[in-house]
This record gives C-alpha cells, structure tokens and sequence, in this order.
C-alpha cells in the first residue's frame, strides 16, 4: 500500500512537470518544480483562462497631446443669439420753471418765497406717496392764486402759520350762489356752530379738511391755516380718486371736485400756466367765478 500510494505520487509530479514545460516560459521558477514539493500547486495558463486573456490583453500607449492640437480650438454647438432689448425711452425733460417775481405788489404772476416753498413741498410729498397722480406744485398754486391770492400775498411766517386766519364766508345762504351748509364741526375750526366756513388760504370747508388733514410742515399737527398743511391737503384732495394730473380730462375732474365750475377751473389752469411759463394769463383766459 504504501509503495503504491508514493508511486501515485511519483507520476502524478512526473506528469505535472511534463505539462509545465509546455507552458511555462524558460526561467520561470514554479512551486511545481522546486525541490522537495510535496504538493501539486495548480496553475492556470494565459491560454485556457479568458479572465488572464482579457487582463494580459495589449493596451496601447496614449500618445501625448501636441502643441497643434491644444492650440486647435474646441468645436461647441451653435446657441442661438438673443434679440437685443430696445432700451426704454428717455422721459421727456421738465423744463425748469422761470424765476418769478415775489411781490404782487409788482407783478400779478409773482409768488412769494414762502408760497412757493410750500407748493414745491407739496409736490416733493405727493411724488413719493402717490407718483400715478404726477400733480405739479404750479396747479396746486393755482388754487392758493384763486382761494385766496396766496394767503395775502404771504402773509405768513416761515413755518407757514398765518399771521391772521382765512375764514370765507358764513354759508347760510344769504349770498348768492353758495350753498346752505350746517355745521359740521362743531365750531371747532371755522368758530360757528351754525353754519359752516370755509377756512385757510386753501379753503377747505371743516367736513373736507377733516377726511384730507395734512401735516405738511412735520410739526405733529395738521392745521388747515398753516399753508404748508393746507397745500399738502390741496395736493391729496386733487389726487384722490385715481387722479392722473398729467392727462387734462382727469386734471379737470379733479378740479371740479374743489369747486363744481368750469371757470373756476379756468382760472386755475390759466394760473398754473402761467407760473410754468411765466407769462400771466390774459382776461379773457380769467373767465369771472359765479
């Protein structure tokens, strides 16, 4: 048993070295051939393993880039190029208003300075709170030229209080053409508790001033006979109701509402014209107010 057990052994490393010499390339040294292997190493040829095949396959050697072709430039699909954007046109310029006399002592087209800082002012509020209306301080003093010949031809001091209260007269209905009006203020601005007034150099009857109250000079207190609240209200007034001043149908509308008269609006519009211009506006452009 055990001659035949180490002759097995015998031939089958016999064999194993013949098969080896078939397939294995000079030099190569192989647990199957070293002195005293006991053991049979098994050995997978290049050959008969597809997975040797593919990891002995030749893999070719990339060729370095050339200077040429860096330089040659990468080719990209064609985007499509937008339509330029027309730029907005320009507003149209507002031309400056010209220098106008101060006194209307001299002048009938003359504003005094603190008229006008009150107006502009008005303007400047009115273009931050409400641009749509785009009101100009020139219709604003065509009001305060018409109600009241700018407060007495500024007969104010600096923070616009009046030197002397504005008040129109008692509308009882003794006057031809004014309305009958019931107090509604109890007294508390125009001083009668039976009738009604107009009041300040805007006019305002109390039941209006009261839904349009303004503080245009910042003092915490909205008073209708201090000419900067009273031109800031004016201003309000005008541009309520989606008022566009910049249109004359909507402008006229406006007007109206201060004083249902196309003349009145007449004279209004001819003033404002007239300090955008400085050219005073002649009688026949000055209809008379009924």
């Amino acid at each position: 048993m055990g001659r035949h057990r180490k002759a097995s052994t015998s031939k089958v490393r016999r064999n194993s070295v013949i098969a080896l010499a078939g397939l294995v390339p000079a030099g190569l040294v192989t647990a199957a051939t070293s002195a005293g292997a006991t053991e049979y190493i098994p050995f997978v040829s290049a050959k008969t393993s597809p997975a040797a095949q593919e990891s002995n396959s030749v893999v070719e050697t990339p060729q370095p880039i050339t200077q040429d072709q860096q330089a040659q430039p990468v080719a990209q699909a064609e985007l499509p190029v937008p339509a330029p954007v027309p730029a907005p046109a320009p507003a149209p310029e507002i031309p400056p208003t010209p220098e106008l006399p101060t006194n209307l002592a001299f002048s009938p087209i003359a504003i005094p300075v603190v008229n006008v800082s009150a107006y502009k002012n008005a303007e400047r509020i009115l273009a931050q709170q409400q641009p749509g209306c785009g009101i100009s301080w020139t219709v604003i003093a065509g009001i305060g030229r018409v109600e009241s010949t700018h407060a007495n031809n500024g007969k104010v001091d600096d923070s616009g209080e009046l030197h002397e209260p504005i008040l129109g007269p008692v509308l009882n209905g003794t006057l031809a053409g004014n309305q009958v009006i019931r107090d509604t203020d109890g007294g508390a601005l125009d001083g009668d508790t039976q009738y009604d007034r107009a009041v300040g150099p805007m006019q305002f009857l109390p039941s209006t001033w009261n839904l349009y109250h303004a503080d245009g000079n910042g003092d915490g207190v909205s008073d209708p006979q201090n000419l900067y609240d009273a031109a800031l209200a004016t201003g309000m007034y005008l541009c309520d109701d989606g008022t566009n001043m910049r249109d004359l149908g909507s402008t006229t509308r406006a007007i109206l509402r201060y004083n249902n008269s196309m003349a009145y609006v007449a004279n209004v519009l001819a003033w404002s014209a007239g300090y955008a211009t400085g050219i005073v506006p002649t009688s026949d452009q000055l209809p008379r107010i009924h």
